[in-house]
């Protein structure tokens, strides 16, 4: 639950930009911006509060938009429920459209198998490569510690030499 009152509002920059979109050529000042915001946010929470009510009423457990719906309608905001059910409508579209985009691999057209075997194939020539790189890494290790000993070699003869 909220702890005091800020918790309970609509974010004042979503309000700004609803605002702004709603009526862009008019200025609107801050009292009646937060007029605004504290009236959506006492009639959220009047429907909500009905839409429980209706909610415990058919002893659900979980407000539904047809709860939302009979709320409106209860509360006498007739004209608003037919509006809602289009925002709801379009909503449940866009939630639909999502739902099939997420199964692109699906109507991608290849099977399961398929894309299971290009994957296995994929990490086989990655697993390849990596392999060949560490084989550089290793050669070329190899000949810096000979190129080294090899100096070494160098620099103890010439001081043997030095000595007699």
């Amino acid at each position: 639950m909220a702890e005091n009152e800020e918790d309970l509002t609509i974010p004042r920059a979503a309000m700004n930009k609803m605002i702004k979109e709603i009526l862009p050529h008019v200025r609107v000042a801050n009292d009646a911006r937060e007029l605004i915001l504290n009236c959506c946010t006492e009639f959220i929470h009047h429907i909500a509060s009905e839409a429980n009510e209706i909610c415990n009423t058919q002893q659900k457990k979980t407000i539904s938009a047809e709860h939302i719906l009979g709320a409106l309608e209860s509360l006498g905001f007739r004209e608003y429920k037919h509006e809602a059910e289009t925002v709801l409508k379009d909503c449940k579209a866009v939630a639909a459209k999502r739902r099939r985009q997420s199964t692109r691999l699906e109507n991608l057209g290849i099977p399961e198998e398929e894309l299971l075997r290009q994957q296995q194939e994929l990490f086989a020539k990655a697993r390849q490569q990596q392999a060949e790189i560490e084989q550089q890494q290793w050669l070329e290790m190899q000949q810096a510690a000979q190129h080294q000993l090899m100096l070494q070699q160098q620099n103890s003869k010439a001081e043997d030499d030095d000595e007699y």
